[in-house]
């Protein structure tokens, strides 16, 4: 019986998550833009993002969402289990994006992650591994949170990840990842380098 409510607790914490930004939502859409862009959804480091997204291949809206859910844009940020700056990374995925060769560690030291054009390179890369070795944005966002191997070992389950994700914090981190990145294309539409004052 304990199983069973537990199962149910843990189905319904993405769906209450959900319901929350539902609401959010709905209140951002009534304020003025760049009052939302200033407040709510900021962007720092634009062209360092705006470089790193296309040398890599990967959508800027997309690294802000995510950099915007891992630190809320504080470069300095370490989390209890040691991933630090903007992005959010371990300094041992740094230091494997170095030994494959996707990053120049010459360049970007991985052992200075709270260095904001060097956290970015490597969160930036990082979110290219992982889209070329999945194949759709949801299995890359779940995969930046929970790893490939986690994500690769639910998709063998089903198609659609979102069904097969097995941490509610990842189902969680899906849903505000996914909403953040909405919110970026909308408020960002010409791209993000596009900074109006917070009250145009």
């Amino acid at each position: 019986m304990g199983s069973d409510r537990f199962f149910r607790w843990y189905r319904t914490v993405p769906i209450a998550i959900m319901l929350v930004f539902c609401l959010v939502s709905a209140g951002i859409s009534f304020a003025p833009t760049g009052l939302v862009r200033g407040l709510l959804f900021p962007v720092h480091h634009a062209s360092i993002i705006k470089s790193a997204s296309q040398r890599y291949g990967v959508d800027e809206h997309l690294i802000c969402a995510v950099i915007k859910c891992e630190s809320n844009w504080d470069d300095k940020a370490v989390s209890g289990a040691g991933a630090v700056g903007l992005m959010q990374l371990m300094p041992t995925t740094s230091s494997e994006l170095v030994r494959l060769g996707l990053v120049d560690g010459d360049a970007y030291d991985p052992n200075n992650l709270t260095n904001a054009e060097t956290n970015i390179e490597f969160g930036t890369a990082y979110l290219s591994y992982l889209q070329k070795n999945l194949n759709t944005q949801d299995e890359v966002i779940a995969a930046y949170n929970a790893g490939l191997g986690s994500v690769s070992s639910w998709l063998q389950n089903g198609a659609d990840v979102s069904k097969q994700i097995q941490y509610a914090e990842t189902a969680a981190y899906l849903v505000r990842v996914n909403d953040a990145y909405t919110r970026y294309q909308q408020l960002y539409p010409t791209g993000i380098e596009d900074t109006k004052s917070i009250f145009g």
